[in-house]
């Protein structure tokens, strides 16, 4: 059975735990559920949007494809998020294409009923307003990041990063399958410098690998690493 607006949890995780009740009852009237498999593509970039998407469960990669035809991952998002509010209010195109790296479930609002409610709705309108500003301060932080570590330092940070969003299966490995060039283009880097690199770590004892599964086994020092010592 579809759940309705009115009472799903996961919008308490976004900025939609603001909108009153008879603004829930409208999305739940015009809302659609959608599925999309693993590697399947939610909106790719450059296209018009016609609304927004709830991330009802599961993980999924935004990415900016670079003029040399490089996937670079910008970041991930995972259940409970708002994607393509920031086409939709600016009325102009995707900038990100948005991956599905598990089998998932979101829900497409149409852009009428999100432009209604940030109109009405002055509290609704600032949780999404403070939206954009983390997505920029993250922004401004990648980039630094860039800029200011090498190689190993990033992916130090990459990979406590993945620890803390996607958190641990039972037997402590990372909870998320990345493949070593999502890894590579999460990083910014070669896929083979990567490769070198995790080797490198597990060597140092810093990290345990079995196949694409990981293991910080060392956070401590991974945050030295991080911080370029």
């Amino acid at each position: 059975m579809e759940q309705k607006c009115q009472q799903c949890v996961i919008r308490d995780l976004n900025s939609l735990n603001k909108a009153k009740p008879e603004d829930l009852t409208d999305i739940n009237n015009h809302k659609k559920s959608l599925y999309f498999k693993k590697g399947e593509s939610i909106f790719t970039e450059g296209k018009s949007l016609k609304g927004v998407y709830c991330l009802r469960n599961g993980n999924c990669k935004l990415t900016k494809l670079a003029p040399n035809g490089k996937e670079q991952i910008v970041r991930f998002i995972q259940k409970g998020e708002l994607v393509g509010y920031r086409s939709v209010l600016s009325n102009s195109v995707a900038h990100l294409t948005v991956t599905a790296m598990e089998d998932m479930e979101v829900c497409f609002i149409p852009k009428n009923d999100m432009l209604s409610l940030i109109q009405k709705n002055a509290e609704f309108s600032m949780e999404i307003t403070k939206a954009l500003c983390d997505d920029l301060d993250e922004a401004n932080s990648s980039i630094a990041n860039l800029a200011q570590k090498n190689v190993r330092e990033r992916l130090a940070e990459s990979l406590l990063f993945f620890e803390r969003i996607f958190g641990v299966d039972n037997e402590g490995f990372i909870a998320v399958s990345l493949t070593r060039e999502e890894i590579a283009n999460a990083v910014g880097t070669a896929t083979e410098s990567t490769i070198r690199l995790l080797s490198q770590f597990k060597k140092e004892g810093h990290i345990i690998l079995q196949g694409k599964r990981i293991k910080l086994a060392n956070k401590t020092k991974l945050e030295y690493i991080s911080e370029g010592f």
